[in-house]
């Protein structure tokens, strides 16, 4: 028993902070920051997204599985893409829509057309976004109590949401749950 403990406690030393670290992250900078709450500007970027149905859960799998079709070679002619943090999902129309952010290095003519008609590829405008960020599984109720937390101090601050809610994940599901990231983000005005 012991040298499992001993095991254990190595291997969780061992693991990094930050698993995503070494993929480019969406483009973003901080505006203000109070605790886990931050208010950002985020630079226009290309993403590539799909529609799934359903319970959220099964959808971001889904979405994931779809998107990462399409970045690791279905599309047209056959070129692997980058991995990029985070995999977001939003609830819009009656569908989840799931999200990869493109590296910064395509504009919508260099990027691979994708094979699946399932597959979009769409210019989203800078814009600037409430965010929370909290570790852990990023369960429904973990997801809700940190966009409820995100919401109220957005009503106290006077700040009117523009949309609704968005998810971000960045964090590959091996990742040992607290060195996750997740967030909860919505769009807001600039001031």
């Amino acid at each position: 028993m012991r040298r499992f403990l001993a095991i254990l406690v190595g291997l969780i030393a061992a693991t990094p902070a930050r698993a995503d670290s070494d993929v480019e992250h969406a483009r973003y900078s901080v505006v203000s920051s109070t605790g886990a709450i931050e208010i950002r500007d985020y630079a226009p970027q290309i993403v590539a997204e799909t529609a799934v149905a359903g319970e959220r859960g099964a959808a971001i799998s889904e979405g994931f599985r779809r998107l990462a079709g399409y970045i690791f070679g279905d599309n047209s002619p056959q070129r692997k893409i980058a991995m990029t943090a985070p995999v977001g999902q939003e609830w819009k129309g009656g569908d989840w829509k799931v999200r990869f952010t493109m590296p910064a290095e395509y504009n919508m003519a260099s990027l691979p057309k994708p094979n699946s008609t399932d597959v979009k590829l769409a210019a989203a405008p800078g814009k600037r976004m409430a965010a929370i960020r909290f570790s852990g599984l990023a369960g429904d109720d973990a997801l809700a109590e940190n966009q409820a937390k995100l919401l109220d101090y957005l009503k106290r601050q006077g700040i009117s949401p523009k949309g609704d809610p968005q998810y971000a994940f960045y964090d590959p599901p091996w990742t040992l749950p607290w060195n996750r990231r997740n967030e909860v983000l919505v769009e807001i005005a600039r001031e």
